[in-house]
């Protein structure tokens, strides 16, 4: 079973797509690298993690300190985490 959530282009051939998973009775969150094919299908490639779903509130919760941190480093500003359109 694999549930598409979101994704985000990488480049003119890859995707970060973030998907469910359920593989042998584990439910997961998944967040992986996939390339489009020479038929135009996007393939998955074993750059990504699979997050138990046990551990997602640990793992948002590190997100949110990866957002502080961005910006006290000045990589980017809050507006730009604004999404667009």
């Amino acid at each position: 079973m694999s549930i598409p959530i979101f994704a985000v282009p990488k480049n003119s051939q890859e995707s970060i797509q973030l998907t469910l998973e359920e593989y042998r009775g584990h439910k997961l969150a998944d967040l992986r690298v996939y390339y489009q094919d020479e038929k135009g299908s996007m393939i998955p490639t074993r750059k990504g993690i699979s997050i138990p779903i046990s551990l997602w509130p640990q793992f948002k919760a590190g997100l949110v300190k990866m957002e502080e941190a961005i910006i006290s480093a000045g990589w980017l500003d809050e507006a730009d985490l604004e999404p667009e359109g």
